[in-house]
């Protein structure tokens, strides 16, 4: 299978790779999906950054801790989808393969450990109109066409 590719690479810039994992946490009826909005205003599902010797499972159950306070049990596996951008926050441009999951059960176990991003539930169509990444669009597609 080939793997999806959003944004604009340059040839004349250097990239730093960073490997993310990224959830599709729908609510019981999957009719709403819970997103993440960094204090820059954008919107992202929820996950991040694959750490040195943690695997995806892992690491996933790790940022969803971190970002919202839950525990989780990860599910089905849409795929990986690369994605290049540049990020002001940080001054760098990223290569940053996302591999995309389903939660398939949730609880909160706390209060978020990171508390500078907001967290709220969007109807489907419109979290896919709100993501900023194509990867993570791409997920919620794949998403779709599994549970509808």
């Amino acid at each position: 299978m080939t793997v999806p590719v959003f944004g604009e690479k340059s040839n004349h810039k250097d990239y730093q790779t960073r490997y993310g994992v990224y959830a599709i946490i729908p609510n019981q009826e999957a009719e709403k999906i819970i997103l993440v909005q960094a204090p820059n205003g954008s919107w992202f599902l929820p996950g991040g950054e694959i750490e040195n010797g943690e695997n995806h499972d892992t690491a996933l159950k790790r940022e969803l801790l971190e970002e919202l306070g839950f525990s989780a049990e990860i599910g089905y596996y849409y795929g990986q989808a690369d994605e290049y951008f540049y990020s002001r926050h940080r001054d760098t441009y990223y290569y940053n393969p996302a591999f995309l999951y389903e939660v398939i059960a949730y609880h909160r176990v706390g209060n978020p450990l990171e508390d500078f991003n907001n967290l709220a539930w969007f109807p489907v169509e419109e979290a896919i109109g709100l993501l900023k990444r194509g990867s993570h669009k791409w997920g919620v597609l794949e998403w779709q066409k599994h549970h509808h």
